[in-house]
């Protein structure tokens, strides 16, 4: 395995890519599935579940569309709802209660290699976001070594944003990535996500694992860095020819080795 999400952030090179000024940074921790932060006394505990979508109420999905209103990415009611049909697993986070975060996903095989296939997912506009980030992707992995015991997993995702790469922070081998030309095995790995999202092939240029949308809004990872400041230049220009109003996204996809999944068990 090469390099991973090291290559992605650096403390040089500041710009604002959220678009928006952000306060002082928190002390987050957070060890996956109820995981927790530590800010004093009145802290709360970052609560995890992850359930079947089949079994998503109403009030939930109105809750997630509620939550994406306050980002870039906003998905309505009716969307959602065809997106829980789509996808088999939906993870979320929650404080005292309130949802902060959640992800749809799929483990499968592709090709005979296992995968996460993470469809529509959404982080609040909180202080506290880079543990619920954390916390979720914590039980995303933590889920795939329970169905892929003893094996590497290959994770994929669309991304419309430089922040959204933060999910991929604990892989390794992430495409796209600066300064890295992709091997053909690589690339494939970029066209088969992309099958798996349903995006055309006319439209996918797989050199850059990036995708022409054709006017609608895409289901993405949506994310806002707590720290802007600290992603690469070369990652925010991963994104310069992305048309977010388009529906432009990138495939990004990484890779956890399966010794570091067992430490999630």
């Amino acid at each position: 395995m090469g390099a991973g999400w090291e290559l992605l952030l650096k403390t040089a090179g500041c710009r604002d890519v959220c678009g928006s000024r952000h306060g002082p940074p928190v002390d987050d921790r957070t060890t996956g599935s109820g995981s927790s932060s530590s800010e004093g006394p009145e802290s709360m505990a970052i609560e995890v579940e992850t359930k079947d979508c089949s079994m998503l109420g109403d009030a939930e999905i109105e809750e997630m569309a509620e939550l994406c209103e306050d980002g870039p990415n906003p998905v309505g009611i009716g969307r959602l709802s065809k997106q829980s049909e789509d996808w088999v697993l939906a993870t979320t986070a929650r404080e005292a209660g309130r949802l902060k975060g959640f992800a749809f996903c799929t483990l499968e095989r592709i090709g005979g290699t296992p995968s996460v296939i993470v469809g529509v997912a959404s982080i609040r506009r909180t202080s506290k976001r880079d543990t619920v980030l954390r916390a979720l992707m914590s039980e995303l992995l933590r889920r795939a070594v329970l169905a892929f015991p003893d094996e590497d997993v290959v994770v994929g995702t669309r991304l419309n944003d430089p922040s959204a790469f933060e999910a991929y922070r604990s892989l390794l081998d992430v495409n796209p990535r600066p300064g890295h030309k992709a091997s053909g095995e690589e690339r494939a790995w970029g066209r088969r996500f992309a099958k798996r999202f349903g995006l055309s092939s006319f439209s996918y240029d797989e050199h850059a694992y990036r995708w022409k949308g054709s006017g609608e809004p895409t289901c993405v990872f949506d994310h806002c860095s707590l720290h802007p400041e600290k992603i690469d230049d070369g990652v925010v220009d991963l994104f310069a020819e992305v048309d977010v109003d388009r529906g432009d996204c990138l495939v990004a996809c990484g890779w956890a080795l399966v010794e570091d999944l067992e430490k999630l068990l």
